[in-house]
């Protein structure tokens, strides 16, 4: 056999190989404590994007001063974003604190390679964002009143 064609066939293995291979980035997502509910929609749409797209997610909680004795609140607050994205994600790594940070990894549920060709799919190869509708008004949030019992309403009402 030559020796230029072993070298040869050598490298297409290799390139294809490499091809099959998939590199799966860490994406991080920080904010605080004390997060308003659009920002952390926001973020939870980040999140959303990432691990559609096959990427894991870090998210963080940095807390400052007197939050810092309250790791609690910052660990409901992660159980809650695992739980916004339950239907796309895993968590790989629980909450845990590390120095003035709290930190938890999500994982999508499946492949990154098998994420980009249903993303593909899906646009029909067309890039860009699909339209909205926005002409049906539906709420983001509940608003704090709906969240008030019943009597304090009537009580309010009253008044």
């Amino acid at each position: 056999m030559d020796f230029g064609k072993y070298k040869y066939e050598a490298a297409v293995k290799a390139r294809e190989s490499r091809k099959k291979q998939v590199n799966s980035a860490l994406k991080e997502i920080r904010f605080r404590l004390k997060i308003d509910t659009h920002d952390y929609e926001t973020k939870v749409g980040h999140a959303r994007r990432f691990l559609n797209g096959g990427d894991k997610v870090k998210a963080m909680i940095q807390f400052r001063g007197r939050e810092q004795q309250r790791p609690e609140m910052g660990v409901r607050l992660l159980e809650r974003m695992a739980a916004d994205l339950a239907e796309v994600s895993t968590i790989e790594s629980n909450p845990r604190v590390d120095g003035r940070n709290m930190v938890m990894v999500l994982a999508p549920l499946r492949g990154k390679a098998e994420a980009r060709r249903d993303s593909n799919k899906n646009s029909g190869g067309r890039k860009g964002r699909e339209r909205v509708d926005t002409t049906t008004a539906t709420p983001v949030s509940n608003s704090l009143a709906d969240a008030m019992p019943e009597e304090l309403k009537a009580q309010a009402s009253a008044e």
